[in-house]
């Protein structure tokens, strides 16, 4: 039969259980991240697009619906977050000749300003 030695803590003096104050803790600064090098590939989805939006007429949501086959939300995402905050590039939405279709075109920097 063993025996079980059961050891309690012991009790810390003042000066070990004493704290420093507490300070602030400085903030780290964090660089902002450079941006991605997106490369486009002749022949996908996104160089479709981005061919599309650049012509005059430049396209609906159903016409970018069409051709790469993406859903409609998946169309106004790629919008926002690829071309515009990733690739840097400025796109224009304007109501269409029926005033009840939106149209997307990608326009100069200097021409979005006006």
């Amino acid at each position: 039969m063993s025996t079980r030695t059961i050891i309690k803590p012991t009790a810390k003096s003042a000066t070990e259980t004493a704290t420093k104050p507490l300070q602030p803790k400085a903030r780290k600064v964090v660089a902002p991240p450079e941006p991605e090098v997106i490369i486009q590939v002749a022949g996908s989805k996104q160089s479709h697009l981005i061919t599309l939006l650049h012509s005059p007429s430049g396209g609906t949501v159903s016409d970018m619906m069409t051709l790469t086959g993406w859903q409609a939300h998946t169309v106004r995402g790629v919008i926002s977050g690829v071309l515009r905050k990733k690739l840097g590039l400025t796109v224009q939405c304007a109501f269409g000749a029926d005033l009840t279709t939106r149209v997307y075109r990608i326009v100069e920097s200097s021409a979005a300003t006006l």
